[in-house]
Formats: C-alpha cells, sequence, structure tokens
C-alpha cells in the first residue's frame, strides 16, 4: 500500500522506483526479509535481508527489478529538493553522493539495521501527523538524521576521507554542470576545468580525492549511463540518440558505445 505525500512517499515496494526517479525521487529502501536484484545503467545489485539500498534520481535508471515472494521492504521515497535542504553542512555528502552511481546496496549489521529501522519509523510516524504545527519543520529533522546515520554507515562501511570545503564546493559544481546534461555536448574535461575556472589537471586531482576517480571518468560515466538508458526507448533511432549526444558520425558513436558500454547499440534492443 501506497501513502502519498507531496515530497515524501511511503510503501513496501521497489516497484514504482523507475517512474519515480524520472519524477525526481531519490530511494532508501531497507530489506527485513527476502531479496531481490536490479540493473542501474549495465551493473546488476543484490540485496538481501538486513541490506539497505539509497537509489539516486534520474542519472541511473533502476531496469530489471526482481523481488522474491518472501520479500519484505520498507521504502521511503523523497523529492530531491527535499533531500538537499534536509542534507546536514557536511562535505562527506558528495563523496556519499558519487558512491551511490558504484554501489547502491550497503550490507548493515544488526545495530545498524536497528538503527535504520527506528529512522524509518520515526518518519512515518511523523508523516502520519500532518496536523503538528510544524510539521514540515519535524519531517525535515526526521529525514536529517536519516541522512547522517547513512553517512556512519557509509564511513563504517568504506572509511573516512577528510574533504576541504573549496574541494567539495568544486566537485559539487563539476557534478552540478553533469546533472544538468552538459555532457551531451562537452565530454572533454577541459570544457569544465575552463567553466570552472582551474586548471583540468586540479580539477581531475580533485575528483580523484573526492571520489577515487577521475574528471573523465565522471564525464564518461554520466553519458554511457544516459546512452544505455536512452538505446532502451525503442522509438528513438540510433541516428536521433547519436545526434542528441553531438557524435560526429554513426560510426563514432557506434565505436563510443561499444567502448564504454561493452556491446553494440542494437544489443540493447534485442
Amino acid at each position: 500500500m501506497t501513502d502519498h505525500r507531496q515530497e515524501i512517499i511511503i510503501t513496501d515496494t521497489l516497484a514504482d522506483t523507475a517512474t519515480l526517479q524520472q519524477q525526481g525521487y531519490i530511494t532508501h529502501a531497507l530489506c527485513r526479509k527476502g531479496g531481490g536484484s536490479f540493473c542501474l545503467g549495465n551493473h546488476q545489485h543484490t540485496f538481501t535481508a538486513g541490506d539497505c539500498l539509497i537509489i539516486p534520481q534520474q542519472s541511473l535508471q533502476l531496469n530489471h527489478l526482481k523481488e522474491s515472494a518472501d520479500m519484505a521492504l520498507d521504502v521511503i521515497y523523497v523529492l530531491q529538493e527535499f533531500i538537499t535542504v534536509a542534507t546536514p553542512q557536511s562535505n562527506y555528502g558528495i563523496r556519499g553522493h558519487l558512491a551511490l552511481f558504484e554501489q547502491p546496496v550497503m550490507h548493515l549489521n544488526q545495530q545498524q539495521q536497528e538503527v535504520c529501522r527506528i529512522n524509518f519509523e520515526y518518519i512515518r510516524h511523523r508523516l502520519n501527523h500532518p496536523q503538528h504545527h510544524f510539521h514540515r519543520d519535524a519531517m525535515l529533522n526526521a529525514i536529517q538524521c536519516m541522512i547522517i546515520d547513512f553517512f556512519d554507515f557509509h564511513v563504517e562501511l568504506y572509511g573516512d576521507i577528510p574533504i576541504s570545503n573549496q574541494q567539495a564546493s568544486l566537485m559539487g559544481r563539476f557534478l552540478s554542470m553533469l546533472d544538468r546534461g552538459d555532457y551531451h555536448q562537452h565530454r572533454q574535461v577541459t570544457h569544465y576545468a575552463s567553466e570552472l575556472c582551474v586548471t583540468p589537471k586540479y580539477l581531475s586531482e580533485v575528483c580523484h580525492k573526492v571520489s577515487g576517480q577521475s574528471a573523465i571518468y565522471w564525464i564518461t560515466r554520466y553519458t554511457a549511463l544516459d546512452i544505455s538508458r536512452l538505446l532502451r526507448q525503442r522509438e528513438l533511432s540510433l541516428e536521433h540518440i547519436s545526434d542528441l549526444f553531438g557524435f560526429s558520425s554513426q560510426g563514432y558513436f557506434v565505436r563510443y558505445v561499444q567502448k564504454n558500454l561493452g556491446a553494440l547499440p542494437s544489443d540493447f534492443r534485442e
């Protein structure tokens, strides 16, 4: 059963995730029983009891979802705009955001599972009491607590790397350019470095410090994921998709897809 609110949706399945991603929602889920699998881009991920899932919005389209017959999930969808306001002033948020591209599933220990369960229950409780005079503030507080605990889980699992305000700001602006789709026409580090008023070398150094990957990696990652999403839309011709990304020829487009997605464009339509 789905409980609809303007900014938050609570449900018990991932079935609506792809649609809600397109509408700007970020998925947060705790698997209590059973398990399943899904793909983001071309990467398959599995989850089982005790796992926490955080699936970002549109840039990573969920597909090929499978849920076991005995699966029990708590799922909270939150609009990106609400998440932005609720996210604490911590530079770690940038690293956490990037980590979702590679690994949207966190394997929690018993204590972490209990913390996650309590957070989800508290959000549900607050959502069910809209008569509270400061309801939105209470919801922001509840979502922020959940996010802070997700940061803590991530540090425990993957370790912490100190990130300066300057590095976080630069990385955030770089990601904003990618999020708005600049990669459709610009896939060279020099373009982004020029727009951000830094050298290509410095931009790549900061990207590597914050995320463990270079600037060209993230440009290619965003591009490849978007191309794979569009290739699955059979009503779009290959020529149209190629033109959307400014490829100089159909042959160049095919070679790019084969190199970065490991398959021919036609393979996505079989």
